[in-house]
């Protein structure tokens, strides 16, 4: 699975990266800036690319815009972090914002752990040559008709493994669907048609990947804290 990530490029490189202005972005830069270790549990403020021209800061853990009460809000979203690819059309929370909601969730690395009998050994994996990659994600909006407020949320799309990450995760056996750069705008494309959609939600390329064991005292430190991807 997908819980814990890392976006370590500042704010203005991820921008950059994807030919978007960074309106949005300068005002969220005291959240987003150089965060080594994101954790989804904590529904974190997170960048991500749409078809708008600004990136967007949205929430990690989808709530449906369906969703009557914040209440029924807070339980859902501990429950959508990520969406499997293998059920994403079908789920209540997901088939809508599959068809029309897409978006890229940009990424320098993320951390997963290798089970060993009673040892959980963490490793950082990352794609090689690229300092930010794209994982697919949905978005969704939810109006608090109570408060009036809007959240924005999204979810991470996860797949099978790769032989890589397959040996890491080596109990779920599930990784991010990571978009190729060329596939990156196909991904935001509005038209695309449901098997066009999961045509693009493949294990990645293992010899583009590469991935470390890093210390087990990670989960520990400050977001910010560059030594969390030092290998062990």
């Amino acid at each position: 699975m997908c819980f814990h990530n890392s976006m370590s490029a500042k704010a203005i490189k991820v921008a950059a990266r994807y030919g978007r202005q960074s309106d949005v972005v300068e005002i969220y830069q005291s959240i987003l800036d150089e965060q080594y270790h994101v954790n989804a549990f904590t529904f974190p403020r997170y960048p991500i690319i749409t078809s708008s021209d600004e990136v967007q800061v949205f929430n990690w853990g989808l709530i449906p815009f369906w969703v009557r009460s914040e209440e029924d809000a807070t339980e859902i979203r501990k429950m959508t972090l990520n969406a499997r690819a293998d059920t994403i059309f079908e789920k209540p929370s997901f088939r809508e914002p599959i068809m029309k909601k897409r978006c890229i969730v940009p990424s320098t690395g993320y951390f997963e752990w290798r089970h060993e009998g009673a040892n959980k050994i963490p490793y950082y994996i990352y794609v090689k040559d690229e300092p930010i990659f794209s994982m697919a994600g949905i978005y969704d909006r939810w109006l608090d008709k109570d408060t009036g407020e809007e959240h924005e949320t999204f979810s991470i799309i996860t797949t099978d493994t790769n032989s890589l990450t397959d040996y890491i995760d080596n109990t779920k056996h599930r990784m991010p669907a990571i978009l190729t750069q060329e596939e990156e705008e196909k991904w935001l494309n509005p038209s695309l048609s449901k098997a066009e959609i999961a045509s693009l939600l493949k294990p990645f390329d293992t010899e583009k990947m590469d991935a470390y064991v890093i210390r087990n005292d990670f989960l520990k430190k400050s977001p910010n804290d560059p030594t969390i991807v030092q290998r062990a």
